[in-house]
């Protein structure tokens, strides 16, 4: 190099022209790297309400074939005869009173929950319960423990028997006079009344 270049090289003036074309390239990266992610974001978002849409599209497809099926089934399940048709007659009588009054065992849960404070126990705990329970069942502990529940009923003295006979006898009191409460009557239940001609 000549003599004459060096101190050109030197110079403030190119020394801040180039750190300005090292910001630009640094501000250019940041814009890519921003555009990326905006782009990255829009594709997720939409695969997110693709996959969502599908979703519904199964979930609203699946419905009605769904219930065609138990339909077929609980056709092909009413011409069986005897026993079994009159079981199955029976339980599918008792369906809606069970569904209706579970629904209603679930509310008042949710509500004696609510006013009560209470809150589920945490993950923790039922990871320790499930895992206790798991191990004792594959150490077969579970059977000894069975076994020692029977030995402690065999061992049950007749103080504790009148004691729980007691417990027994009151509970049946208050469901018989809160059955007698709720009827309005002593025994049986009202019937309607007879219309004769």
């Amino acid at each position: 190099m000549s003599s004459l270049a060096r101190p050109m090289l030197r110079s403030p003036a190119l020394r801040v022209a180039a750190r300005r074309f090292e910001s630009t390239a640094t501000q250019k990266a940041t814009e890519n790297a921003k555009q990326a992610a905006s782009k990255a974001t829009e594709n997720a978002k939409l695969a997110a309400s693709r996959a969502q849409e599908g979703l519904s599209r199964v979930t609203t497809a699946a419905g009605p074939a769904i219930a065609g099926y138990a339909k077929g089934v609980a056709n092909t399940l009413g011409k069986v005869g005897g026993r079994t048709g009159k079981v199955i007659g029976f339980v599918e009588r008792q369906v809606p009173f069970v569904v209706y009054y579970s629904k209603v065992a679930l509310e008042l849960g949710k509500f004696v929950f609510h006013n009560q404070k209470m809150s589920p126990p945490n993950l923790a705990t039922f990871q320790n319960t499930y895992q206790s329970i798991i191990k004792s069942i594959q150490n077969r502990t579970i059977i000894q423990s069975t076994q020692n529940a029977i030995q402690q009923v065999r061992n049950i003295g007749p103080a504790q028997l009148a004691a729980g006979g007691v417990v027994a006898a009151e509970v049946l009191g208050f469901f018989t006079v809160g059955e007698i409460i709720g009827r309005f009557k002593l025994v049986g239940y009202r019937g309607e009344a007879s219309s004769h001609h």
